[in-house]
C-alpha cells in the first residue's frame, strides 16, 4: 500500500456489498467506490423508482466525501451508472440540483445493476489539505 493512501470508511451509509473500500485518499485525490440508492438504516434498497434510489445515491456519496473532509464541490468527475435509459431526464435533472455550480465531468453508461437498483455513482474529488 502507498505511504500515503487512506482508506475512508462513513459510518452514514450501509457497508460495502463486497471486499472493496468506500474511498480511499491518496495525496489529494480522494476516489470513492460506487453509491447505490441503499438506505443506510436498512441497507435495502431505497425505493422502488429511479428518482428515490437515486437521490440516496447521492446522499450516500456525500457521506463519503464528508468522512474524508469534503463535499460535492471538490467533485471533478463521476461515473453515473444508470439502468435505464427512459430516466436520463431526471437523471440531468438531480445531477443539476447536487451540483448547480460548475458540475464536474461525467461518465454515464447504461447497464444492469444488482439487487434491482437503478443508479450507482463512484466520483473523483480533490481532497482539503
Amino acid at each position: 500500500m502507498p505511504e500515503n493512501k487512506t482508506i475512508v470508511v462513513s459510518s452514514d451509509i450501509p457497508p460495502a456489498l463486497g471486499p472493496y473500500s468506500q474511498g480511499a485518499r491518496v495525496g489529494n485525490l480522494l476516489f470513492v467506490s460506487g453509491q447505490a440508492g441503499l438506505n443506510p438504516e436498512t441497507g435495502e434498497v431505497a425505493g422502488p423508482d429511479f428518482e428515490s434510489q437515486a437521490r440516496q445515491a447521492f446522499e450516500n456519496l456525500r457521506a463519503v466525501l464528508a468522512a474524508a473532509n469534503c463535499g460535492l464541490d471538490d467533485v471533478v468527475k463521476t461515473t453515473c451508472w444508470v439502468a435505464e435509459a427512459a430516466a436520463f431526464p431526471k437523471f440531468n435533472e438531480l445531477y443539476a440540483e447536487f451540483f448547480p455550480k460548475d458540475p464536474p465531468t461525467r461518465s454515464t453508461p447504461i447497464v444492469a445493476l444488482p439487487k434491482g437498483l437503478l443508479f450507482s455513482i463512484e466520483c473523483i474529488a480533490v481532497a482539503k489539505s
